[in-house]
C-alpha cells in the first residue's frame, strides 16, 4: 500500500477512497464536524480540513466545512500526532501542553471521544499516511 505525506493533496485523496472503502457508517450519538486549520504545514502557511460525523457518517477531508462545531488550530506536527494517530488522549494533552486553540463547542468535542469511531478506517488512514 502506498504512503503519502500527511495533508498533501495525494494524502486527501487517499483518505477519500479509504471513506469510500471501509464505509463512512459512525455511531449516530456521535455527531460532531471538526474544523482543523493546520499551521506550519510543508503545504504553505495554513493547511484546513475536517474531520467528525455527522448523520450517522463519517467526515474526513480538504477544507473547512460550513457549519462545524469546533475549531483547532494547531502546528502540523501536533495535528499529524494527533489525527494520525486516533489518540485521544495526545490531543488532550497537546491541548493542555498550549499547542491547541479549540474555538466553538469544547463540550460537544469532548463527548465525542467517549465512543468508538471506526478502527478499520483509523487504522487504514494510518497505514496510509508517512
Amino acid at each position: 500500500m502506498s504512503k503519502f505525506p500527511f495533508l498533501s493533496d495525494e494524502w486527501f485523496a487517499a483518505v477519500e477512497n479509504l471513506l469510500e472503502e471501509h464505509g463512512a457508517d459512525a455511531p449516530q450519538d456521535q455527531s460532531v464536524v471538526v474544523n482543523v486549520v493546520v499551521t506550519g504545514s510543508p503545504y504553505g502557511d495554513e493547511r484546513e480540513m475536517h474531520i467528525g460525523a455527522r448523520d450517522g457518517k463519517a467526515q474526513m477531508g480538504k477544507g473547512a466545512l460550513e457549519g462545524a462545531d469546533v475549531t483547532l488550530t494547531t502546528d502540523y506536527e501536533t495535528a499529524k500526532d494527533v489525527f494520525v494517530s486516533g489518540n485521544p488522549q495526545a490531543g488532550m494533552q497537546a491541548f493542555m501542553a498550549g499547542k491547541v486553540k479549540v474555538t466553538g463547542d469544547m463540550t460537544k468535542l469532548m463527548m465525542s471521544q467517549q465512543g468508538g469511531g471506526n478502527q478499520a478506517l483509523q487504522d487504514a488512514v494510518q497505514g496510509v499516511t508517512e
